[in-house]
């Protein structure tokens, strides 16, 4: 392929946008690492790849995945690539989108370990930035989660910077959307299954991550007032847990956070003001992986 001006071209750079992906239910990978994961744990939905020649010898892999799949695979000039996308770093991808996953979709996860219900679960609500959203998507996937919730109201999974943004987790792991917060946890709070500890990540939440995590260890020093007053109703970070991270400007609203078991902070120990959403959504994830080596099996 060489003319950057065909009809081709201009179809799949149209998936850029909303309404075209709506229109061919069709959606574009960017770049050689999430291009590489599609084709090895998604391959059904890899409709095409386009590869400039220096890109497929750069990455041989993508090309004997993508052959192995039976995908289309298309060599194509980088004028050719550069019009299809600016982000494309030589290779590109049209999937074709699954359907939507609302409240079946939940229903399912809720069933996951064996029936046990999942262990990590990342939701968010109202998260608008593509980048933010697609980070805690990679952060999700590196802490061992379940799934990620992206309950309605939040930025779409399949815009191009939320999939450039998760480099490949995308793939890895259930990505729910379109069901409401509060139907969200209701849904993993299912009866029958160990139901999780929902926590709001919220820089004014009564709870201090760190004290969660001495908690977690055994290394807190707890007096005996404090004990018999509060020890019981600490949220455990080793169990099953659900954090729910609100809008990068707003956090969670008071309804929100109503609908949590509990608010946790992270701890600022420096004069930044806070943390970004994607890094405070990093550092409570890893806490409660961390905190639930000793409990799983």
């Amino acid at each position: 392929m060489t003319n950057p001006r065909a009809e081709r071209v201009a179809r799949v750079r149209g998936l850029s946008g909303r309404s075209a992906r709506s229109r061919h239910r069709q959606f574009l990978v960017e770049g050689p690492q999430g291009v590489r994961e599609a084709v090895r744990h998604v391959p059904a939905q890899v409709r095409d790849v386009y590869l400039t020649p220096d890109a497929a010898v750069r990455h041989p892999e993508i090309v004997d995945a993508a052959r192995a799949g039976g995908r289309y695979l298309h060599t194509a000039s980088s004028e050719v690539l550069r019009a299809m996308s600016t982000d494309a770093q030589g290779v590109l991808a049209v999937l074709d989108a699954a359907g939507p996953t609302t409240s079946a979709g939940l229903a399912d996860l809720a069933t996951t370990n064996d029936g046990a219900g999942p262990r990590l679960v990342a939701v968010l609500a109202q998260v608008s930035d593509p980048g933010n959203a697609g980070a805690v998507i990679r952060a999700a996937d590196a802490a061992g989660a379940d799934a990620v919730v992206l309950a309605a109201g939040s930025v779409e999974v399949l815009n191009p910077k939320v999939v450039r943004s998760t480099a490949g987790s995308l793939f890895h792991l259930p990505v729910v959307t379109g069901a409401g917060l509060e139907e969200t946890l209701a849904a993993l709070r299912r009866p029958g299954t160990g139901a999780p500890v929902v926590l709001a990540a919220d820089g004014a939440g009564e709870w201090d991550l760190d004290d969660l995590l001495d908690r977690s260890d055994g290394l807190a020093s707890v007096g005996a007032a404090e004990l018999s007053a509060t020890a019981l109703v600490a949220p455990d970070l080793g169990a099953p847990t659900v954090w729910v991270f609100g809008n990068e400007a707003h956090g969670l609203s008071a309804a929100e956070r109503g609908l949590c078991d509990a608010a946790v902070r992270v701890p600022v120990h420096g004069r930044a003001e806070s943390l970004n959403l994607a890094t405070a959504a990093t550092v409570c994830l890893y806490a409660s992986a961390r905190a639930q080596r000793r409990t799983r099996p």
